[in-house]
């Protein structure tokens, strides 16, 4: 039978965590007189509460955590900080709905960055404090994923990034302890600098606060119905460009950076093809928007890199409706989502490495038809790629596929117009936030949606941030049976 104790034990002391991050809006709301400060305040003890009460419950287990017990965790501590999480949204009178509030913490917590409130610009503090800390730590939590559970879970071919000494199901607790503890110190620099830099470029300094951790999570909430062109500022863009990138990379190459070692980002494939690709596609819009007029020159530059970085990093800015450009800029912006930026990052989406991973395996099979009694070995950073990563990585390759069809199909089936399903899949499942069309494109929300559609694009965020297979082995019969 399943041990669930380990389970309860890490959701318990998350739970508990995210009682306490409350108190922060909670605070922020006393001081500007609000009444939404009991509200947070109630959330806070009753989510803390519950969450020492989970530990106390399983505190004398071993710690000890199997494959299945890892898969399990995964899923259920999202889904209870995001049902936790809506609580304060949902009493705060913010969204009208569970599945409103449900769907706000989900789309934080995932870093996706889709929204249902509507004037945000008049929002309390207090709300607008708890969306930013939401996608702050769902960014946070996910470079931890990444680098502690994934890996030695194999999902999608994250093995190639197992960190050393990481070797047994049993190390899980320990190690995530570990390398929680030097990312948050990091993931609070980047967040502080860029919170600095946004001041000094004429944000006020709560906003600069919120949009910093919104933009090193690559998370995309604003605390402004407009987004990031509300402030119409070239020195802002160029800020937000800057620190979605840092966002992206992988964050284990920050280390050897500040060990001394800055060539080991300059090394890294997957970090040169990343720049490669967002350089190949800011150059294809600025031309394209050169040609048809949208914006001429470094304006036309500031505009293509912008939202080319914001897409494809998954964070889901916009500084102009790039929906109004054109069916080609549209086009090409709804296949950058699904990208997305480096393996150990904030970032979503496929990932970089994929590709490379893909690209290799094909050069092989291609060398292979010419030269049949070659032998080629398939490289990932000077490194052999083994059968097992790239079988993992075609098969997510294929679940992918389908996972976003099945969504563009549910969520067709609820009554919305076919680009609104299309672009909805893709942006839930990219963990991206804004859509194409009207509806939820970068000038709209998800507001308009029925509950139904805001469900199904719920499990599509959680399915897209947990990388697909660590939600779908859950529903296979024989992961229950052992």
């Amino acid at each position: 039978m399943l041990d669930l104790r380990p389970i309860l034990l890490v959701t318990g002391v998350l739970l508990a965590t995210l009682g306490c991050a409350m108190m922060v809006p909670a605070l922020v709301d006393l001081a500007d007189d609000n009444e939404d400060w009991r509200i947070f305040a109630a959330s806070s003890l009753l989510t803390i509460m519950i969450g020492l009460s989970l530990w106390l419950s399983a505190r004398g287990s071993q710690g000890a955590m199997g494959l299945r017990q890892a898969f399990l965790m995964t899923c259920v501590v999202w889904l209870v900080l995001a049902g936790f999480g809506a609580l304060p949204l949902l009493w705060s009178g913010s969204v009208d709905s569970y599945t409103d509030a449900f769907f706000e913490a989900m789309s934080g917590l995932t870093t996706t960055g889709a929204t249902v409130i509507v004037g945000l610009d008049h929002a309390p503090p207090g709300v607008l404090f708890w969306r930013a800390i939401l996608q702050w730590l769902g960014g946070l939590g996910i470079i931890v994923m990444a680098l502690s559970v994934l890996p030695l879970l194999k999902v999608g071919g994250m093995q190639l990034f197992k960190a050393e000494a990481f070797d047994a199901p049993e190390k899980i607790l320990p190690r995530a302890t570990q390398i929680s503890g030097i990312m948050t110190l990091i993931f609070i620099g980047f967040t502080a600098l860029c919170a600095v830099l946004y001041n000094i470029a004429g944000m006020e300094f709560s906003d600069a606060i919120m949009h910093a951790m919104t933009t090193v999570a690559t998370g995309g909430f604003s605390t402004k119905d407009g987004s990031i062109g509300h402030f119409d500022s070239a020195a802002i863009d160029w800020i937000a460009v800057v620190f979605m990138c840092i966002g992206s990379l992988p964050f284990l190459l920050y280390i050897k950076l500040f060990q001394g070692e800055p060539q080991a980002l300059l090394r890294d494939t997957q970090v040169r093809a990343f720049f490669l690709l967002l350089i190949g596609f800011i150059l294809a819009i600025w031309l394209f928007q050169h040609n048809t007029g949208v914006h001429d020159g470094l304006e036309g530059l500031r505009y293509a890199a912008f939202n080319v970085v914001s897409v494809m990093t998954g964070t889901g800015y916009a500084n102009a409706d790039y929906n109004a450009w054109g069916p080609f800029a549209a086009g090409l912006f709804f296949v950058i989502m699904f990208i997305g930026g480096c393996a150990g990052s904030t970032s979503c989406g496929i990932k970089v490495f994929r590709f490379q991973v893909l690209w290799a395996n094909l050069g092989q099979h291609l060398n292979r038809m010419v030269y049949p009694n070659g032998i080629f070995v398939p490289r990932f950073n000077g490194r052999p790629i083994d059968d097992g990563v790239m079988a993992a990585v075609q098969s997510f390759f294929f679940l992918y596929i389908c996972s976003f069809a099945a969504l563009a199909m549910a969520l067709s089936l609820t009554g919305l117009d076919d680009l609104t399903a299309l672009s909805g899949a893709a942006t839930a499942i990219s963990n991206v936030g804004p859509g194409l069309g009207e509806i939820i494109g970068p000038a709209g929300t998800f507001s308009p949606l029925n509950d139904t559609a805001k469900w199904i694009l719920s499990f599509g965020m959680l399915l897209g941030r947990l990388e697909l297979l660590t939600v779908m082995v859950l529903f296979v019969p024989r992961f229950w049976r052992g």
